[in-house]
């Protein structure tokens, strides 16, 4: 969990009273974080003046709530939690000639960074800490929510140094772009930029995400003055300082979802600071290439529902009615409502925009919790267990047949979910045709590309690496492949697979057959010859002769076919592998 730091003294200031480290420790734990340290008793780093730090408390976020990422998500959360506050309510406000300020994206975007956003902040009070904390909070979001920035990147300028009200975003070749980069005298290309940054401790990480591609993002001021060059790094022109009044945010992005959930978190956390609290200007994002114009930030409520009896039963407080719910959602930011439909059964809730950890009702279930108190909870035993203990059909099958496999002197193997396109598909001899594999999108490696749809490359990397053993060499394995299925909720499905190989100085089709029939008569279903065969009535499997599978030595495969209640399948298939295939897995 992240961890934040933040001024003892501002924080208690902000809170409206001071608290010894156990009542603090308690606050925190109430509200469901925890005070990792307190730097009071500590030694502090001494600053330029001579002076001692002043004492900080360090705290522990949940990775989910990237509203508190910041010492002004911690201050509103926990006054909105005491009683000292509400949830504030955000304001969307046009300027007064009625113009807002435009960023227009270009089609080029669509190769690199396709979706784009803006805010404006009118007549913000910036101190030191108040700009330390501005930075840390993009710094934080950067790193978390944002995925080392591959999937938001965040610009904020001083409106007063840039031209408006129109701004461009596009997509240009790298030797097109050139700019003072921040904290720099010097102008540089887009490729001397890559070069100069290369041995950079903070910038280096991100170079890789645009790198290689053909056009970088660029954003322009209306003068053509390049104000970024996402997620590398801003311009130096538009540079803030403790001195800016206005600023504008960008944001670019490859997940339109990620992209609101930035922009709305910082606005929301610093607009208190404008010149009229909690008032944003917004900006329109004219995108019509791909269908995302519109004006940003969004800041309504999120409306949903959740059940009473759900939320009661949950907590252990089957009396607990529908307005005492609503009063506890109050406490935790929330604003809710019996519904007109069914008031004593469902809530109407709104839930805050700087919430997007609030997936489900659970989630509102547990902030009733929090705002009851756990410890306020009734602490009761079940008269009765919940549940009984036994395994999963499928996990028990799965068992079963390890056991027989291991029973009959083969050896378990337990190789890696993750597979290289070309262990799977071209290793293999078999084409992928788009629609089976899933794909990592951001691989670490080319060894972990995608998720294996069969257990032989996994065995016959294993054997690789053993070669120098004494063969024969009898290995299985039993566990999961993953393919795709728009069908299924999560578009893809897992399925488990048993495997075997056989590696020796013979081809070993019969041990691998001798295994087949070994599992099959454990699961009773009986070898069907000849007549048996014809009969639809007979429940059993057999094998077919398999022509051509480019996997195979051609002529010396087989599928395995299974009848069951009236209904004959393919499960399976085994046969020699071809020699291309053992050669690829330098398998003598």
């Amino acid at each position: 969990m992240p961890t934040i730091s933040v001024g003892k003294a501002a924080l208690f200031d902000a809170l409206g009273r001071s608290f010894t480290t156990e009542e603090f420790e308690n606050l925190c734990f109430d509200y469901g974080i925890e005070l990792d340290e307190d730097t009071t008793d500590l030694p502090r780093p001494t600053r330029e003046d001579g002076t001692q730090a002043p004492p900080e408390l360090k705290i522990e976020i949940p990775a989910n709530r990237y509203d508190m990422l910041c010492f002004e998500g911690i201050a509103m959360a926990l006054n909105i939690f005491l009683g000292r506050r509400e949830y504030p309510k955000f304001t969307l406000k046009v300027p007064q000639n009625g113009k807002m300020h435009e960023l227009r994206a270009d089609p080029s975007t669509s190769k690199v960074r396709p979706f784009c956003a803006g805010a404006i902040l009118r007549g913000v009070q910036f101190d030191q800490a108040r700009y330390d904390s501005f930075i840390s909070l993009q710094d934080k979001l950067h790193q978390n929510l944002a995925r080392q920035r591959t999937l938001v990147a965040i610009g904020t300028h001083d409106l007063d140094k840039i031209k408006g009200p129109h701004f461009s975003y596009a997509g240009l070749p790298p030797s097109n772009i050139s700019f003072v980069p921040l904290n720099q005298n010097k102008e540089m290309t887009a490729t001397q930029m890559m070069q100069f940054y290369e041995k950079d401790k903070h910038l280096s990480r991100y170079l890789h995400i645009i790198k290689d591609s053909p056009v970088y993002p660029v954003i322009f001021d209306e003068r053509r003055t390049v104000l970024s060059m996402p997620p590398i790094i801003n311009g130096d022109v538009s540079k803030i300082t403790l001195e800016t009044r206005n600023v504008f945010i960008d944001t670019t992005a490859t997940d339109r979802t990620k992209l609101d959930i930035v922009i709305s978190e910082i606005v929301a956390l610093f607009s208190e600071y404008c010149a009229e609290p909690f008032t944003i200007e917004p900006v329109k994002v004219v995108s019509d290439h791909n269908g995302q114009s519109r004006i940003t930030p969004d800041m309504s409520a999120r409306d949903t529902t959740a059940e009473v009896d759900y939320i009661a039963k949950c907590i252990g407080i089957p009396d607990l009615k529908a307005h005492d719910i609503c009063k506890l959602l109050r406490r935790m930011g929330y604003a809710a409502a019996p519904s007109r439909t069914a008031p004593q059964k469902l809530l109407d809730v709104k839930v805050p925009v700087t919430r997007a950890d609030v997936l489900h009702q659970a989630d509102i279930m547990e902030d009733v919790a929090v705002a009851y108190g756990y410890n306020n909870l009734p602490r009761t035993f079940p008269h009765k267990a919940a549940t009984i203990a036994a395994p999963l059909p499928l996990n028990k099958l799965a068992d079963l047949v390890r056991v027989e496999a291991a029973m009959s002197g083969w050896t378990e193997v337990l190789p890696l979910i993750l597979c290289s396109h070309e262990e799977n598909f071209g290793w293999m001899n078999r084409k992928d045709d788009g629609t089976t594999a899933i794909r990592l999108a951001n691989p670490k490696t080319s060894e972990y590309q995608i998720v294996r749809t069969s257990l032989v490359p996994g065995l016959l990397k294993c054997a690789r690496e053993n070669k120098h053993h004494a063969v024969p060499m009898r290995l299985f394995e039993v566990s999961d492949v993953a393919f795709k299925d728009p069908t299924r909720e999560r578009k893809t499905r897992n399925e488990r697979h048993l495997a075997a190989l056989w590696y020796g100085k013979a081809s070993g089709f019969e041990m691998v057959h001798g295994l087949l029939d070994r599992e099959m008569r454990m699961l009773s279903l009986q070898f069907l010859l000849g007549q048996k065969r014809q009969d639809e009535n007979i429940e059993g499997y057999w094998i077919e002769e398999r022509w051509e599978d480019p996997t195979f030595l051609k002529g010396h495969s087989a599928t395995i076919k299974v009848r069951q209640l009236g209904t004959t399948r393919t499960i399976g298939e085994f046969g020699i592998l071809h020699p291309s295939v053992l050669k690829k897995y330098e398998l003598p």
